[in-house]
C-alpha cells in the first residue's frame, strides 16, 4: 500500500465548528439567511456538494457549475471555509441508465436499484472513471477559490454498501489474488482448498464467495473482506490523486470509526491527510458516552495521533436506528467536546439545516424544524460559543498510557459461521475491557499487535483471534523488555488464513503467557459460573479453556463448570515484563478486581474520579488542558488548578462540576515539562 500524506499545515485556525450544508435542497432566498445564522452560531466550516452529482454533471460530460460559484463566492462573502465534496457517493440516474452493470450486487445474487446512495460496484471500470472524471472537474475549477481549505472524497466508504458479488467485482477479486499469491498453488495452500475438495486448477474458475449450500471456505471470505476493503480504498486514490493533480488543500473522506466494519482504517488513515469521523452513538446504549469514547480514540490513533475532525455527529435524534431517542439538554455540548477532549480539532454535524423530504427528513439539524426559537438553537449558538473559547487547544494532543488492540481483520475472520460459541463477541470484549479502563480514567490508544508498542505501560487484547507470527512475536518482545500484556480469551487462533497455528491454539504467545490451551470449553446459555481469586469469588459465564499450565503462575481457579479446578486468571513473568491471561468472561467487578492488579503490574493506577465523570487531558505546548465532563445529574469535585476556559476563572485545587457540565481546565507547566 502506497503511504500518502499531505504535509499541509491544519486548514483553519482554532477549532473548526459546522457541518455538512445541502443548499441545494433550498430555494436561494434560503441561502443568505443560511449565511447569517452561521455567522451567528460561530460556524466557520461548512462541507457543500456531497450529494450533488445530479446537479453538477447533468449528463454525461455536460456541467452546470453556476449554482455552486454562486454558493462558494456567498459563503466566502460571510467568512465561511469550504470542504469540497466530491458526490461520488450518489451516481445520478442518467448513469445507471447507460451502465447498469455498475450496480451492486449482493451475496444472494440480487442486483440493486437506484434511489438510495452508496449502490455503485467500486470495481466497475464506468464507476471509476465517472469518479474521476466529476472530481477533475471540480478540482479545475475550485483548487484556487479562496473559500475552499480542504477536499472530502466521496460518503462513508462501505456504507451502505461495500461488497459486491457482480461479474466486474468476480473478475477484479481473482485480478487481485494472483497479485497476492502469484499461482494457484499459492492460493489453494492459503485457502486450504484440499478440505471438501475445493481445490482450483484453472484462474477463471475462482469466483466470489456468493450464498452457497453450505458455510463458503473461510479463508475466501476472509479475503474477499481484503479485496472489498481495497477496492474501495482503489476508488478513494482514484480520486484522490485527480484532485491532487490541480489542488494543494488537505484531501480526506469521512470514517464510521467503531461503526462501520468493511473498511481497514489503519490501511485508510495511511492515506488521508486528516482522519475524519462520523460519529452517531447507539441511543438503546444507555451509557453512549463510552462508545463515542472508543469511536474517538480510534479515530485519534488511525490518525497516528495527529488532530481530526469530527466530521458528523447529531444535533439530537437520528432517524435510522430502532429507536431514536433526543438529546436531553446539554447532551449534545458533553458530546461535541468530548470529541475535542479525545483529540478533535473540528466539530462539525450532519446536518446544517434539517430536510423536509427524503429519508433523513427525521434527522435531527443545527437548524431543526423548530426553526431557530427552539430550545435545539440556542444550544447549537452556544456550543459555537463555547468552541470560540477553546481555540487554544488546537494542536495539542492525547498522550495515552495504555493500548488496546483493535484489528479489523482479525474482527472479519472471528465473525464468519461456525465458531465455538455465539458467544465469542470482540465487540463485547473490546467494550468491557475498554469500559473498564474508561471509568478508570486511564486514557487509551487503539494499535495493531505489529505496531510499535514500547511506549504503553500496558497492552490489552481483549479480541485477537486472528494473530500472525509476526504479532505474537513483537507482543513477546513487548513483554520481554519491561511491558505488561493482558489477554483475554480465544485470542491467538488463526494465522493470516484464517488456518489453526501449527502447535495449536494460542500458539504464537504459548511462551510469553506460560500457558497452552488444549480444549475449548465453551458453556450453555444462561450458565454462570464463579472463579476463586485471592480469597473471593468472581462471577463469570460464557466460555472457559482446559489450560497446561507451563510457566505461568495460576492466580484463579474454576470452582465449577466444565474447567471445574482449571486454571481460569495466570500471570506469567517473561523477561523483565509480565503477561496476563483470562481464560474466562468475568463480569465488571471481578475485571475491575483483576484489572487492578493488572494496573500495579504496568505501574499505573486509577483516576479516582467519580463514577460517571469522564476525564482526557490534551497536552500542549506549554500547558496542559483536562476536559471533564459530568455525564451525570449529580455534582462532582475533583481535584484540578489551574483557569478554566469556559468559564474564564481560576481553579485552586478543586473543580466544581455540576451535573451535566463541562469544564476544560488549562494548567501551565514549568520548563522541565511539568505543571506549574
Amino acid at each position: 500500500m502506497e503511504c500518502y500524506v499531505n504535509q499541509n499545515a491544519w486548514p483553519l485556525e482554532g477549532i473548526a465548528y459546522g457541518g455538512d450544508y445541502n443548499p441545494e435542497q433550498w430555494p436561494r432566498e434560503t441561502w443568505r439567511e443560511d449565511v447569517a445564522l452561521m455567522r451567528e452560531a460561530g460556524v466557520t466550516l461548512v462541507s457543500v456538494g456531497i450529494f450533488s452529482w445530479a446537479l453538477l454533471e447533468t449528463e454525461e460530460g455536460v456541467f452546470d457549475f453556476g449554482w455552486l460559484d454562486e454558493l462558494l463566492e456567498l459563503l466566502h462573502a460571510g467568512g465561511i471555509r469550504v470542504d469540497l465534496g466530491t458526490p461520488t457517493a450518489s451516481p445520478p440516474a442518467w448513469f445507471f441508465a447507460k451502465h447498469p452493470d455498475a450496480r451492486v450486487v449482493d451475496r444472494n445474487g440480487v442486483v440493486q436499484g437506484f434511489g438510495s446512495r452508496g449502490m455503485a460496484s467500486p470495481s466497475s471500470p464506468a464507476y471509476r472513471a465517472a469518479s474521476v472524471r466529476i472530481a477533475t472537474e471540480l478540482a479545475k475549477r475550485y483548487a484556487e477559490h479562496p473559500a475552499v481549505v480542504m477536499w472530502h472524497v466521496h460518503n462513508e466508504y462501505g456504507v451502505p454498501v461495500g461488497e459486491d458479488y457482480s461479474e466486474q467485482s468476480a473478475v477484479a477479486f481473482r485480478r487481485w489474488l494472483e497479485e497476492r499469491y502469484g499461482d494457484l498453488d499459492g492460493l489453494n495452500r492459503a485457502w486450504g482448498t484440499a478440505f471438501w475438495g475445493q481445490r482450483y486448477g484453472s484462474w477463471e474458475h475462482v469466483g466470489v464467495p456468493a450464498a452457497a449450500a453450505s458455510v463458503v471456505n473461510p479463508a475466501q471470505r476472509l479475503d474477499f473482506a481484503r479485496f472489498t476493503d481495497h477496492q474501495l480504498r482503489q476508488c478513494f486514490l482514484a480520486e484522490r490523486d485527480a484532485i491532487r493533480a490541480h489542488a494543494a488543500q488537505p484531501i480526506t473522506t469521512n470514517f464510521m470509526a467503531n461503526q462501520s466494519w468493511t473498511t481497514d482504517l489503519w490501511k485508510w488513515g495511511e492515506v488521508v491527510d486528516i482522519v475524519a469521523d462520523d460519529s452517531y452513538p447507539w441511543a438503546a446504549d444507555t451509557e453512549n458516552e463510552i462508545g463515542l469514547a472508543i469511536a474517538s480514540d480510534l479515530s485519534r490513533s488511525v490518525g497516528g495521533g495527529d488532530p481530526w475532525i469530527l466530521m458528523e455527529h447529531s444535533t439530537s435524534a437520528v432517524n435510522w436506528q430502532p429507536r431514536n431517542v433526543a438529546k436531553r439538554a446539554g447532551e449534545m455540548a458533553r458530546n461535541s467536546l468530548a470529541h475535542l477532549g479525545r483529540g478533535a480539532d473540528a466539530v462539525l454535524f450532519f446536518q446544517w439545516r434539517a430536510s423536509r423530504s427524503g429519508a433523513e427528513k427525521f434527522h435531527s439539524a443545527m437548524i431543526p424544524h423548530a426553526g431557530t426559537d427552539s430550545r435545539l438553537w440556542r444550544e447549537v449558538v452556544d456550543l459555537g460559543a463555547k468552541l470560540g473559547r477553546l481555540g487554544e487547544l488546537q494542536g495539542s494532543r492525547v498522550r495515552a498510557d495504555v493500548a488496546l488492540l483493535w484489528d479489523f481483520e482479525s474482527f472479519w475472520a472471528q465473525d464468519l459461521e461456525w465458531r465455538p460459541s455465539v458467544e465469542l463477541d470482540h465487540k463485547e470484549r473490546v467494550r468491557a475491557f475498554y469500559e473498564r479502563l474508561w471509568r478508570d480514567g486511564i486514557t487509551v490508544d487503539f494499535a495493531l499487535p505489529t505496531h510499535d508498542l514500547s511506549r504503553y505501560a500496558l497492552v490489552v487484547a481483549p479480541a485477537q483471534y486472528l494473530l500472525t507470527a509476526e504479532g505474537g512475536a513483537n507482543l513477546t518482545r513487548y513483554v520481554e523488555q519491561g511491558g505488561t500484556l493482558l489477554v483475554s480469551f480465544f485470542s491467538g487462533i488463526v494465522d493470516e488464513n484464517d488456518a489453526v497455528h501449527a502447535g495449536g491454539f494460542g500458539a504464537p504467545l504459548a511462551e510469553v503467557l506460560g500457558v497452552k490451551v488444549e480444549e475449548f470449553l465453551p458453556l450453555r446459555e444462561g450458565v454462570t459460573t464463579t472463579v476463586r481469586w485471592r480469597g473471593r469469588e468472581l462471577a463469570a459465564d460464557a466460555w472457559q479453556e482446559d489450560l497446561r499450565v507451563t510457566t505461568a503462575e495460576v492466580l484463579g481457579v474454576h470452582r465449577d463448570g466444565p474447567g471445574e479446578n482449571g486454571a481460569a486468571i495466570t500471570r506469567n513473568v517473561h523477561g523483565a515484563g509480565a503477561a496476563w491471561y483470562l481464560s474466562t468472561r468475568l463480569d465488571a467487578d471481578g475485571l475491575a478486581a483483576v484489572m487492578a492488579e493488572v494496573y500495579a503490574d504496568a505501574g499505573l493506577a486509577p483516576a479516582g474520579q467519580p463514577d460517571g465523570v469522564e476525564l482526557v487531558t490534551r497536552r500542549g505546548p506549554d500547558a496542559d488542558y483536562l476536559i471533564a465532563i459530568n455525564h451525570r445529574d449529580t455534582a462532582a469535585q475533583l481535584a484540578a488548578s489551574g483557569r478554566e476556559l469556559l468559564t474564564d476563572t481560576p481553579v485552586e485545587g478543586v473543580l466544581e462540576l455540576p451535573g451535566g457540565t463541562v469544564a476544560v481546565v488549562r494548567t501551565p507547566r514549568d520548563p522541565l515539562g511539568g505543571t506549574a
